[in-house]
């Protein structure tokens, strides 16, 4: 099965990418972690990804594409993929049109004002830990330490609301369009972002199985 999930900044896309391609045994495409992978590994594509990075530029498409291409072509997705953080454009969905055939869209919907209220109590810990004030299953105990290792939670920079609506205003112009591209060929299955991680996960394969 060839999946893509997309929704609003906040919605959980990672989340439930990740638990969906781990139930359907296909593979989890993130774009933004093969970027982190080749920054990490300081190669050329990592280089090339670093120096938009810093600039505050997107990394471009052409750049984009090939990485996607050589994703969904590898060994590993041949059963399948859920593809996350990608196409976030029209461009990028209709490159996407002339590789392979998608399956379904899962659209996660999540009101800007829950959106804002998720990402402004996420906080990160330098062992790794993610947590959120303001989701009883993610809430530390704690609001200032990890409850793994004790250290000083932080809050990422570009999670104050000025940055998340922003965010939300480049998710509307560029990402919804999207959307709409994928609606008109009956691909699209709307999901209701604002329950649980668990509740979230039902509804993803109830959508799927029907």
């Amino acid at each position: 099965m060839k999946l893509v999930i997309v929704g609003p900044p906040g919605a959980g896309k990672g989340t439930q990418a990740r638990i969906i391609a781990s139930k359907l045994s296909i593979a989890h495409i993130s774009t933004g972690e093969i970027f982190l992978h080749h920054i990490r590994n300081q190669d050329l594509l990592g280089k090339k990804v670093k120096a938009f990075y810093e600039k505050g530029n997107l990394v471009p498409d052409a750049l984009v594409h090939e990485i996607v291409k050589e994703a969904i072509k590898a060994p590993a997705a041949k059963p399948g993929f859920m593809l996350d953080g990608y196409p976030r454009n029209l461009a990028q969905a209709k490159f996407l049109d002339k590789e392979v055939h998608t399956d379904h869209v899962i659209n996660i919907v999540v009101s800007d004002e829950d959106v804002v209220k998720r990402m402004t109590g996420r906080r990160l810990c330098d062992c790794g830990a993610f947590y959120n004030l303001n989701i009883p299953e993610l809430k530390p105990k704690d609001p200032t330490k990890c409850d793994k290792c004790g250290h000083k939670l932080i809050q990422r920079p570009d999670d104050n609301e000025k940055a998340i609506l922003e965010r939300l205003d480049v998710y509307h112009t560029q990402v919804l369009p999207v959307v709409e591209h994928y609606r008109k060929k009956g691909l699209v299955l709307d999901v209701d972002g604002s329950g649980t991680v668990e509740e979230v996960t039902a509804l993803i394969v109830s959508a799927l199985e029907h």
